[in-house]
This record gives structure tokens, sequence and C-alpha cells, in this order.
């Protein structure tokens, strides 16, 4: 089957394979998705679109909705060849960390120590923050699909709407939880999330430039989000994320 097949006459439900699948089981029928659905079927048939079809939804995948620790919300996917995977930020093992996971992955390393930086050589068929993934990290881009080379080109087009009622069901989920909103487009959820949680506070929002070499020296480095979100976590009754790699 190819890329667009995903979005032909007659396979508008996804299958995520948990939790996820009851909570968005009415957005695949709501007009913005169906909307959406044909943009990305012409999109995905006429020009080079990342991530691979079967890749876009791999942040619900690997992170149900229960087991969900952490949130980090990146914009819209990586637009070069090989690099996206359904995951903010990620990219698949053995491919060139970009700039902005360059950043991360030192500011992880200045704060926790340069042993949880170090990729585990046994996921070499893995994506480089699957570790994160599947240690309670939701990895999640805000808009899930990009053109080629065309950063923010799939913007607009109805992913908001789908990204923020995942970010709405979770801000709105008893279990405290740590949002780490990097950059200005990732902190304009904020108002969102805190709407969401409603009166009583039980989350821990983080907001801090991008990690991007445009702005990491502006007040990303140093941070420490990862020592701070277990820090959080443990003191409200929940497991640490394990941020090894």
């Amino acid at each position: 089957m190819n890329a667009a097949d995903s979005f032909s006459e007659g396979r508008n439900m996804i299958r995520i394979g948990n939790d996820w699948d009851d909570l968005i089981a009415d957005e695949w029928d709501k007009p913005y998705y169906l909307e959406l659905r044909e943009f990305l079927r012409e999109e995905y048939s006429s020009c080079t679109v990342y991530p691979p079809a079967g890749d876009i939804f791999n942040a619900l995948k690997k992170t149900p909705y229960d087991d969900v620790k952490v949130v980090i919300l990146g914009q819209d996917p990586y637009h070069e060849p090989g690099q996206a995977q359904g995951l903010s930020f990620s990219v698949p093992y053995g491919m060139q960390e970009p700039p902005s996971l360059i950043n991360i992955l030192k500011e992880l390393a200045d704060d926790l120590g340069p042993e949880y930086a170090e990729f585990r050589k046994a996921r070499v068929n893995e994506g480089l923050l699957v570790p994160w993934a599947e240690s309670g990290v939701l990895l999640l881009n805000t808009v899930l699909t990009v053109r080629a080379h065309q950063a923010g080109s799939h913007r607009g087009k109805g992913w908001e709407i789908f990204t923020d009622r995942i970010i709405g069901l979770l801000a709105a989920r008893e279990k405290p939880m740590v949002f780490i909103l990097w950059g200005a487009h990732a902190g304009a959820k904020k108002s969102l999330i805190m709407q969401a949680e409603g009166d009583r506070r039980r989350h821990l929002i983080i907001q801090a430039p991008h990690p991007s070499p445009l702005s990491a020296y502006r007040g990303f480095f140093g941070g420490r989000y990862f020592s701070r979100c277990n820090f959080f976590l443990e003191d409200s009754g929940e497991e640490p994320v394990d941020w090894h790699l």
C-alpha cells in the first residue's frame, strides 16, 4: 500500500493500538479531520511529505494516554530526508542529529550526566528518543506532517485542532504530569493547558526558549528540565522518567 492509500475512501478510522483509540474515536469523522484527510491524500500523492504516512501517529502509538508523565511539544516534523519519524525532536538511529536535538542532548548531559546522552547500541533500529517515549514522554508535534524542505507548510490545515484535543485530554487528567514548552509556539499552549486543567492546579508547566541555535543561548541552556521533571513527579507520588538513551 502506498502513502496515498492511507487516506483513501473507507479508511477514515485510524488505529493507534492503545487507550488513545477510545479517547479520540470521535475525531476521525469530524469535518475538520475529513478536510485534513483529503488534503493529506493530495499531498502524499503529489509531492514528498514527512514523516512516512505510517509514522504520523507514532507519538500516540509509543506513549499511551495513561502512561504519559511528560509532554514535550514540538512544532512540525523535520523537513529534510530521513529525519522525521512522528516523534518531536527525534530522528532515526544513525541519522545526524539536527541542531535542536544536539542542544537538547547537551542540556541532558549537563543536567543529569553524560551517561544519559549516550545512545544504547542495542536500539539501532529505533529512533534516538524512543526510550523516552517508552518511559512516558509524549513527543508531540502540534502539526504532524510537513512538505519536504518547506517548514510550516502544513500549518493551518487542521492538525492544530487535533493536537489541541490531545493536549486538552491530557491536561484534564487527574494524574499529575509535566508539560515542557520550548519556544513561543509551544508556549502559546499554556492557556489551553491551564483551561483544561481547571481550578485545581496539579500539573507542572515549564516554559523556556526553543533549543534551536537561534535561541538556545537566550535561556534554554541551564533549564535543568529533566531533573525538574523527575523531582516534580516523585514529589507528586509518581514514578520518574528514565531519561537514559
